[in-house]
């Protein structure tokens, strides 16, 4: 009962940046640069990953179902490959996993782009007004943050009202 107690109180933990607006640029499979703030408007899921990661294979289809389901409304994931791998290579994996998230690039490493990355697969989400509000290290599912984002909004319904409505700015 104890580890359970543990585990759940790992899953999606508020960071203390909440109230910070976090942007960054990176290169996507294609060499273009992309900005978080493209997606302002949606929640946005940053998953970091590597092909190599045995729960990072598992989460991947997982991720994609969220991915699936809420693009086009209120919420998109962005994977972010951290790896030293060939893009070719890279390339190939995303086609034989079926993967139609964004997927980015960034040199392996102990900080990502939004802070700590301890061990893969980490997850930090972001509202649609572009604000950190949670890390996950370990796995993530469709249910897991669809809880954590209605609990989000109810507690916060002036930050977290905007997800849901189809007027999202942000793009694939």
């Amino acid at each position: 009962m104890r580890l359970i107690l543990i585990l759940l109180a790992t899953l999606l933990v508020p960071t203390a940046a909440s109230a910070e607006t976090v942007d960054f640029s990176l290169p996507d499979l294609d060499g273009r640069e992309r900005q978080l703030s493209e997606f302002r408007g949606r929640w946005v899921l940053v998953n970091y990953w590597a092909t190599w990661c045995p729960p990072c294979l598992e989460e991947l289809p997982e991720l994609e179902r969220f991915h699936i389901a809420h693009q086009s409304r209120d919420a998109v994931v962005i994977g972010i490959n951290m790896e030293e791998i060939s893009l070719t290579r890279l390339r190939e994996f995303v086609e034989e996993q079926f993967l139609s998230f964004p997927i980015l690039r960034e040199k392996p490493g102990a900080r990502g782009v939004l802070g700590a990355v301890p061990a893969l697969p980490t997850s930090y989400l972001v509202t649609p007004a572009g604000e950190l509000v949670a890390r996950q290290v370990g796995m993530v599912d469709a249910q897991m943050i669809e809880r954590y984002i209605e609990n989000y909004q109810r507690q916060n319904p002036q930050d977290g009202g905007t997800a849901g409505d189809g007027h999202g700015s942000g793009g694939e």
